[in-house]
């Protein structure tokens, strides 16, 4: 396991640079912490996992978008920037809120960050593990990756995705709308399109709450037409019938309308179960959209409904657990859509 609820976790690499320093400061900080090497695949593992009253949150958003704003999918379509913030130094930028329940201590989170560097330029892997994060009414700082970098070129896309753990800057912190910048993703168009986004996932403490399981695992790993169906193995614990449950799933390059894409739910007492809702169809389940069981719950800036190429959704698991379970087991297939999985995180009740 990459990290726990048990042990402190990692720290990440947060320096209060204003923005307009960056370009002098970013170089030195890489020098006094190095970024961590790259592979162009990740096999999935366990990133964070807890047994605790509480649950666990996400805010998520795209960095690019179509020039018309008329486009339903990114392939072959002309793709630029999403610049949301005020700052002439910054050449991308989005917010998202985060609701963390009042009374609740953030106990773990991470952000997760990732794109296509080759549209109609090619951007250099050299920034793939750097970003700006500013916290809810703070600045700019420059956050950098502190794990293994999944950096792939297939297909005539040039993609990665990295992460970093921002467990203090969120407790500190907490709710509201935060930014994140300079996500280093292509602009203008190619055959398989321009696409990029971030996702900040948090974990709760709660004694309110019912106690949950809560589990992330990431990694970088590539489904398309001829692929073995990918399974994840994402817990081994037990659940009562009747569990309350949810599974997010980070995911890059799936194409709206492009059907033959699922994810799938496995447990030892029942039928492997699809999952889908009002936003994503069972067979179209990556169809580039941010939602919750099936709507956009959270305030985003832009707040997009296609966000051409990024997924970052959370589904109903009541369904999968209806007759409990003595495992739980993700698994995706695409018969006609590549896509590049990241990560997947699960919550549901132990209890009934």
């Amino acid at each position: 396991m990459r990290n726990s609820a048990f042990p402190a976790v990692r720290r990440s690499v947060l320096c209060a640079l204003s923005c307009a320093a960056l370009s002098v400061a970013l170089p030195a900080a890489s020098a006094a912490a190095p970024q961590p090497g790259e592979a162009t695949r990740v096999p999935f593992a366990p990133r964070y996992q807890a047994e605790q009253h509480g649950g666990i949150v996400r805010a998520a958003n795209t960095s690019a978008k179509g020039v018309k704003g008329s486009e339903s999918v990114n392939d072959g379509a002309s793709i630029t920037y999403v610049d949301v913030d005020s700052d002439p130094n910054t050449y991308n930028s989005s917010r998202a809120e985060l609701r963390v329940p009042s009374g609740a201590r953030v106990s773990w989170a991470r952000l997760y960050w990732g794109g296509n560097l080759r549209v109609g330029e090619q951007k250099p892997p050299k920034d793939n593990g750097r970003v700006l994060i500013a916290e809810p009414g703070g600045r700019y700082k420059a956050l950098l990756a502190d794990t293994l970098i999944g950096h792939r070129t297939a297909g005539g896309a040039d993609a990665f995705q990295a992460s970093a753990d921002v467990t203090e800057l969120v407790r500190s912190s907490r709710s509201g709308q935060w930014t994140v910048a300079q996500v280093n993703v292509a602009m203008g168009r190619s055959k398989v399109g321009g696409w990029g986004g971030w996702t900040l996932v948090a974990a709760y403490e709660k004694a309110s709450e019912p106690l949950r399981r809560l589990a992330v695992w990431d990694g970088f790993e590539t489904v398309g037409p001829g692929d073995v169906e990918l399974r994840v193995p994402v817990d081994g614990k037990r659940y009562p019938k009747g569990a309350d449950g949810r599974l997010g799933v980070i995911a890059y390059d799936g194409d709206r309308g492009t059907s033959g894409d699922y994810l799938a739910v496995g447990t030892s007492r029942s039928k492997t179960t699809r999952l889908a809702d009002s936003a994503n169809s069972a067979d179209d389940v990556m169809n580039s959209s941010i939602t919750e069981f099936g709507t956009g719950r959270t305030v985003r800036s832009p707040d997009d409904t296609n966000t051409l190429g990024y997924d970052s959704d959370v589904f109903d698991l009541r369904g999968a657990l209806r007759e409990g379970a003595d495992r739980v087991d993700v698994r995706f297939g695409s018969r006609k859509d590549t896509v590049w999985l990241g990560a997947l995180f699960l919550q549901a009740d132990v209890r009934r």
